[in-house]
């Protein structure tokens, strides 16, 4: 985009909560089920039914709020969205329009340059979700049926003020969002899962302006990186209807990630929202919200800088493990094992995480325990093993819930560091490998890797690397 043109963008968040039942009755919450599976009069809207709120609902709703430290309302209340289409046949929605549960949000993101700013949230109210369209193609006539076992999941929307710019903004906001519920405990925010929906506003104005134009929706986008091209590409197609004449009318536009184009969707239409009468007010009083306030967790960004304070971490390392919860808690509880906070950091993204991505297991889900874990590390710091044969333990005992000590007795792990025995390796292979001393003693220094390698070969990756170099060089010298 030109500099005489900058880009106005808001988003609206959609995110599903993870309650055990949906918003109003107690129906799982178990969208993806065999269709029509989880339903009941309540949640198929069916006349004579009165919608019973779920507490569970609340309070995951008010930790997400907390997490993106927004002001809990003391009384919040349901309205009726109305407004009529096939996965709502009721005719409305039930969402927290006039009073919000929380407002006045806020978080830090860096832009392109690495400078800080604030990204304001407007709200973040509660509502529910409505059914699903499933089209059906196949034969002569094409239908669209629906299920209704998303009909009445939990959500809660959440919308940002109009302060990002350029599409960069928009993902790393969503990144930090992402980051924040998570560690909240109340949703896993997935876009490729369906549980967080994204629609985009943007529009556009001659730089340095404060006026705020027509805005263009922007829906369909289910990854991070997806919203981005689409807001890079809506705000090239807008500049261009800014320079031909072509006006900009309110709109709503579906994101075409193969055509990576947006194309219009339908006319943008805000239905009337009235008070709910069937839904008592919402009342949070002082006890309770603190209750919910201390359930709320460390936040990645203050975890991230006590890592690199308790632990010695470089920043890098502390802003890996923060990110989710269940890695922080599981690099905190090896460490409460006495493992060395670095090494463990390292091991943990450079062999871990790998080696459970290979099998297709998470740590939730994986045999090794943090205590376990830490056991390897201290063989290793302790000189028991050595690096080679440490990473062929790890593949071990995550396969294996025997004894640590039982894996590497019984797969021959143990180090080699008795001077005596290693002594007699590093003689016989200089005695087979003649040419190479001789190349060394000439200045070839390539010449002591080879003979490092013999060695280790020879004890098959077992010898204490220091301990055999220090003795080469000695009987090369």
């Amino acid at each position: 985009m030109k500099n005489d043109y900058e880009a106005v963008i808001g988003l609206e968040i959609h995110v599903q909560l993870n309650c055990e039942t949906k918003m109003f009755c107690a129906c799982p919450n178990r969208p993806g089920d065999e269709p029509n599976r989880n339903t009941c009069p309540i949640c198929l809207w069916l006349p004579g039914n009165l919608p019973r709120f779920s507490e569970e609902a609340l309070e995951k709703a008010i930790l997400a709020s907390l997490a993106l430290e927004c002001e809990i309302q003391e009384e919040s209340a349901f309205d009726q969205k109305v407004y009529y289409y096939p996965d709502l046949p009721k005719g409305y929605q039930l969402s927290q329009f006039h009073m919000p549960l929380a407002k006045y949000g806020c978080l830090t993101i860096a832009d392109e340059s690495g400078a800080k700013r604030e990204i304001r949230i407007r709200k973040v109210h509660m509502e529910e979700d409505v059914a699903r369209l499933v089209h059906e193609n196949e034969g002569r006539t094409p239908v669209s049926l629906v299920d209704f076992n998303r009909a009445g999941v939990p959500l809660v929307e959440i919308v940002t003020e109009p302060d990002l710019c350029n599409p960069g903004d928009a993902m790393e906001f969503l990144k930090a969002l992402i980051r924040r519920i998570r560690t909240s405990g109340s949703s896993e925010c997935s876009m490729e899962q369906g549980t967080m929906r994204v629609d985009a506003n943007v529009s556009i104005r001659p730089r340095g302006s404060d006026e705020l134009n027509s805005k263009v929706e922007i829906k369909n986008m289910n990854s991070i990186r997806n919203v981005g091209d689409a807001i890079a590409y809506e705000i090239r197609r807008q500049v261009n209807c800014f320079r031909t004449g072509e006006p900009i009318v309110i709109h709503t536009r579906l994101w075409d990630p193969e055509k990576r184009v947006t194309s219009p969707m339908r006319g943008k239409f805000e239905g009337p929202c009235v008070p709910d009468p069937s839904v008592p007010r919402i009342v949070v009083a002082g006890e309770y919200l603190q209750r919910i306030r201390n359930l709320l967790p460390e936040m990645p960004e203050m975890k991230a800088e006590r890592f690199v304070k308790d632990y010695g971490l470089t920043r890098e390392e502390s802003l890996m493990l923060s990110a989710e919860r269940g890695l922080s808690e599981y690099f905190e509880a090896a460490v409460s094992c006495d493992a060395p906070p670095r090494l463990a950091a390292q091991w943990i993204s450079a062999h871990l995480l790998p080696t459970l991505k290979e099998r297709g297991e998470t740590l939730s889900t994986s045999l090794l325990t943090p205590e376990r874990f830490a056991g390897l590390l201290l063989m290793l710091e302790h000189d028991e093993i050595n690096s080679s044969t440490a990473k062929e333990v790890l593949k071990r005992i995550v396969e294996s819930d025997a004894p640590l000590g039982e894996i590497v007795e019984q797969g021959g792990y143990r180090q080699v560091s008795s001077v005596e025995e290693l002594e007699v390796i590093v003689d016989r292979v200089l005695e087979e490998n003649i040419s190479a001393v001789e190349n060394y003693r000439k200045g070839a220094s390539k010449a002591l890797g080879f003979l490092m390698g013999q060695a280790m070969q020879a004890t098959k990756g077992k010898a204490n690397p220091l301990r055999l170099k220090e003795i080469m060089m000695r009987k090369l010298e």
